[in-house]
């Protein structure tokens, strides 16, 4: 591996109030080794996104404990900040159990800077009286990240009940046209819910970091 592949920015929570984040995909096990015993050796603060489990295990065998890893959301995390007490902003919706992995990504994201956030899934258009149920808490939010797949109807629905700013998070959950999620971000680009903002498909941690801006909550690490 060339030397000049690494070029970590450190000074991004500074400048930003997020960090950087490393998104692994593609990356190859020396290239994360590498990345890792620079965040070790300055005793930097790390999102990781996308890491495979045998990702993890590579580096796991090379630093034990380096790393809190969540195989469900492919991320992993060096240091956090602690849980806020109090009220939580930010709630994660999702239409059904399929959108989890995507949903989790977020809050994983949103652990890693001290967040908690209030978790509501499987509640979509298909069984509306799920959501109605929930609604009470989250009219008590400030922000919203939505994921749905196949139509993406649930944060269109949501934008009508709430106060909250909704960020919907198209999934590629679905059938033939649901095309790997393009359908569902057409959907949710197209939406008559005023003030709705999207992201790209399954992309959950970018929904994350546009909720910590929007909550105004970016404490440093």
């Amino acid at each position: 591996m060339s030397k000049n592949e690494i070029n970590l920015d450190f000074d991004r929570q500074n400048r930003t109030g997020l960090a950087e984040a490393v998104f692994c995909l593609s990356k190859s096990d020396e290239q994360l080794l590498a990345i890792c015993q620079q965040i070790n050796a300055q005793d930097k603060p790390m999102l990781f996104t996308r890491m495979s489990t045998g990702q993890y295990q590579a580096i796991d065998n090379e630093m034990p404990g380096l790393l809190e890893y969540d195989p469900d959301s492919g991320t992993a995390f060096h240091g956090a900040i602690p849980p806020a007490d109090g009220h939580r902003k930010i709630a994660i919706v999702t239409g059904g159990s399929s959108d989890i992995p995507v949903a989790r990504e977020a809050s994983r994201t949103l652990a890693f800077y001290g967040h908690q956030a209030l978790e509501v899934n499987d509640v979509g258009v298909a069984g509306l009286w799920r959501l109605q149920q929930r609604l009470p808490e989250l009219q008590t939010t400030e922000v919203i990240i939505c994921v749905a797949g196949m139509d993406a109807a649930l944060p269109t629905v949501l934008g009508g009940l709430v106060p909250a700013l909704i960020i919907a998070v198209p999934s590629s959950v679905g059938y033939g046209m649901a095309r790997g999620g393009e359908t569902a971000l057409n959907a949710l680009l197209s939406s008559c819910a005023p003030g709705l903002v999207v992201v790209n498909i399954d992309n959950g941690y970018g929904a994350a970091c546009g909720a910590i801006r929007a909550a105004g909550d970016r404490r440093e690490k």
